[in-house]
């Protein structure tokens, strides 16, 4: 039977979120539901994954503001929008869109199904936010995770509903050359969360030993100056470049040698998900939550600690070093990727659905009104 869902996203940019919303609006679409995007963003702001014609957008222009203010704006933008498109199910991605989207749907007799794509045990929030965020967990009927380790970052409460799905990945074209670029390559959001710091750090102390093997690092973020600061103060301007975001998804892919993956934390590591199913040599942190359920260390790519630069120019340096470990680790991974291969995680997708409108209407959890709180911390 054809659904309407609503899909709520903070903006259409170049994020791993951002890409699992496009893939499965198409999917869906195909299937014959009706699909809305929402997101609170702008209608000029540029689409990085393209959607499907019979989405219907709609952008609610809210994306600045914080605190009690700017939280409070989008609730109410959100709510006026659910309460004229009326869908059967809202699906609501990242952390502080979970927590406006429960407050949003208290009431309505619209569906809530929670992802969850980072850590929120490092999300910073206030204990307001924090026992607001344990209610607003509460509201869903459904919550996606994207590990198993993750579970433990939830309420018993909510532990019944908690739904372990991958982030669907399509492998990159990584060019025959690649292992003779001698590139070195990450790639993700310039915030402090990505360990970008740190992998610079650990690219300076093996810089000399080898002098003709370079850095990028892809995406864009607040802390651009900081780390082209820190480029500058290491003398390595013509080793390392921040190009910002490629033109096209995957194509920092096409000419990497050696991926690494310098997180301080993430929810899942779409990136380097996507390096692991298009068979490039990895290293990455051993990060909660992520790296340890993709890699096993030694065959698929190597682990390393957290924030330990000394550690990670080691590990980038034996990868460099040896050409049957970088053939090995690359064999391994291509191998271990299919496991998120699209039509084994879309069709896990669909048994959300399923198991959604399996149920009664009235066995959904609804938050008393009295309860809603809007937090005055930002997240997510």
């Amino acid at each position: 039977m054809a659904r309407h869902v609503a899909i709520l996203i903070t903006s259409l940019g170049a994020g791993g979120a951002e890409r699992v919303v496009a893939m499965l609006a198409r999917h869906w679409v195909d299937q014959g539901h009706t699909i809305s995007i929402i997101t609170f963003d702008k209608d000029e702001d540029p689409i990085f994954h393209p959607l499907p014609e019979e989405v219907q957008l709609h952008r609610l222009g809210a994306k600045v503001g914080t605190g009690y203010r700017g939280n409070l704006k989008k609730l109410l933008r959100l709510r006026e929008t659910l309460a004229e498109i009326r869908p059967e199910m809202l699906l609501s991605f990242l952390t502080k869109n979970n927590l406006l989207a429960a407050l949003a749907t208290t009431g309505m007799s619209t569906r809530l199904v929670c992802s969850e794509r980072n850590n929120p045990e490092r999300q910073g929030g206030s204990r307001l936010w924090n026992l607001a965020l344990k209610l607003a967990y509460r509201r869903a009927e459904i919550i996606v995770c994207q590990t198993y380790a993750i579970k433990r970052c939830f309420p018993e409460g909510v532990q019944d509903i908690l739904k372990v799905i991958r982030n669907p990945i399509t492998p990159f074209e990584v060019a025959a050359s690649a292992s003779d670029s001698k590139t070195i390559c990450a790639v993700g959001r310039l915030t402090p969360q990505k360990g970008f710091d740190v992998l610079i750090e650990a690219f300076s102390k093996i810089a000399d030993r080898h002098a003709d093997w370079n850095l990028t690092i892809w995406g864009e973020g607040e802390i651009r100056e900081q780390l082209e600061a820190l480029v500058h103060q290491l003398g390595l301007e013509s080793r390392v470049s921040l190009p910002g975001t490629t033109a096209k998804p995957g194509e920092w892919a096409r000419d990497t040698t050696i991926f690494v993956q310098s997180s301080r934390y993430e929810g899942f590591g779409n990136a380097l998900a996507e390096a692991v199913a298009s068979g490039l040599p990895v290293v990455a942190t051993d990060c909660d939550f992520g790296p340890s359920e993709m890699i096993v260390n030694g065959r698929g790519g190597l682990l390393v600690p957290c924030e330990n630069a000394s550690a990670l120019a080691e590990a980038m340096s034996r990868m460099i070093e040896d050409k049957t470990l970088r053939e090995t680790c690359a064999a391994a991974a291509r191998q271990s990727g299919f496991r998120f291969h699209p039509s084994n995680v879309l069709s896990q997708w669909d048994g959300v659905l399923n198991q959604l409108f399996g149920r009664a209407q009235g066995e959904a959890n609804l938050i008393p009104l009295g309860r809603a709180v809007v937090a005055q911390n930002s997240t997510g």
